[in-house]
């Protein structure tokens, strides 16, 4: 071979070894969707080819228990796609680096942490919603329940399922909303009622909407837009939106104190809150963060917002431990094992 071509050759290999060894590799921590994560990967990585992301997922509470754990020697750089109500139990905790991302200002303001500079934004919402499979409920000669209060009623026992709020997101929200509009006593005895008519709680916050579809169970309390969802892939289900008002929670990012990949960390988190990333999020929620982005979701109930309820999440953080203890105390005998 020609000493020029080896020279050539040689420089190649130099420049690719320096570019890998430019790239930066962030640990993310997750609870979006595991289907979802790659597309976010790719859609990220065109605009920052050179940083890689290393995803570390779970359900919404084991990633918030991961976290806790891991206070005081943390592993993971960023958090992308948490529940808001865990994101304010990390800042309490001051586990969260303060961070206003390039373009803050043009999201809307509840989905943006109210600290200045503030420890988290939010990305997308989910909402509370309940499955009803219309075929299934026909054969069992149920009524299709309205309400919250209706899910308690005796011609639903063994036929509704929940997920469980210590592993679920979703769970969580369910019963942090019933406290929150049924008071502390009614809200409890609403749950005891409740109970009685659960099959099963489930470690997933859209496995019981997917199991309505697939007409495994009747009823599911699950989210809105993975019912949306369901019914768009042919699902013979109906989407209920209780009366007395649902539960609802956000996807959030942070930054992780500590993290010693402060600037990668912080071009990720500007990445996250941009309209291209808000648009990249409207394919799998219906609400977003970044006002005008979100286009109408086929199936997705027209008055949901409207029954959002105010959701007080400092009550949902603060009280996050004590809530889950007194769950599990009264109802984990029901659970899914876990997988």
């Amino acid at each position: 071979m020609a000493l020029s071509k080896k020279l050539a050759l040689a420089a190649v290999a130099s420049l690719c070894m320096a570019g890998n060894a430019l790239a930066t590799d962030l640990t993310v921590y997750t609870a979006v969707e595991a289907e979802d994560l790659k597309r976010y990967a790719e859609e990220f990585n065109k605009a920052h080819p050179d940083i890689h992301i290393n995803w570390v997922r779970d359900s919404t509470g084991v990633i918030t228990a991961k976290l806790l754990a891991e206070k005081n020697n943390p592993q993971a750089d960023v958090i992308w796609g948490l529940a808001a109500t865990s994101l304010l139990l990390m800042k309490s905790e001051g586990m969260l680096e303060p961070y206003a991302p390039k373009g803050v200002e043009k999201l809307d303001k509840k989905f943006v942490d109210s600290s200045t500079p503030p420890t988290w934004t939010g990305m997308d919402a989910w909402v509370a919603s309940v499955c009803f499979n219309t075929i299934e409920g026909k054969k069992l000669g149920l009524t299709a329940p309205t309400s919250w209060k209706d899910l308690t009623k005796p011609e639903y026992k063994g036929h509704v399922i929940m997920p469980n709020p210590n592993s679920s997101g979703t769970g969580f929200l369910d019963v942090s909303s019933w406290l929150q509009m049924f008071g502390e006593k009614g809200g409890w005895e609403y749950m005891d009622a409740l109970h009685e008519n659960i099959a099963r709680y489930t470690h997933s916050g859209s496995k019981p909407c997917k199991l309505a579809a697939a007409g495994e169970i009747p009823i599911g309390i699950s989210f809105a837009f993975r019912g949306a969802k369901s019914k768009a892939d042919g699902a013979p289900i109906d989407i209920i939106v209780p009366p007395e008002g649902v539960g609802w929670d956000m996807e959030a990012t942070a930054i992780v104190a500590g993290t010693s990949k402060l600037d990668a960390a912080k071009t990720l988190v500007d990445w996250t809150i941009s309209k291209d990333a808000n648009v990249m999020y409207n394919t799998g929620y219906a609400v977003v963060a970044y006002p005008g982005v979100a286009k109408p979701v086929k199936f997705f109930p027209d008055n949901l917002t409207d029954k959002m309820i105010d959701n007080d999440f400092e009550f949902a953080a603060n009280n996050r431990k004590a809530i889950l203890e007194e769950w599990q105390k009264r109802y984990d005998s029901k659970s899914e094992p876990k997988s």
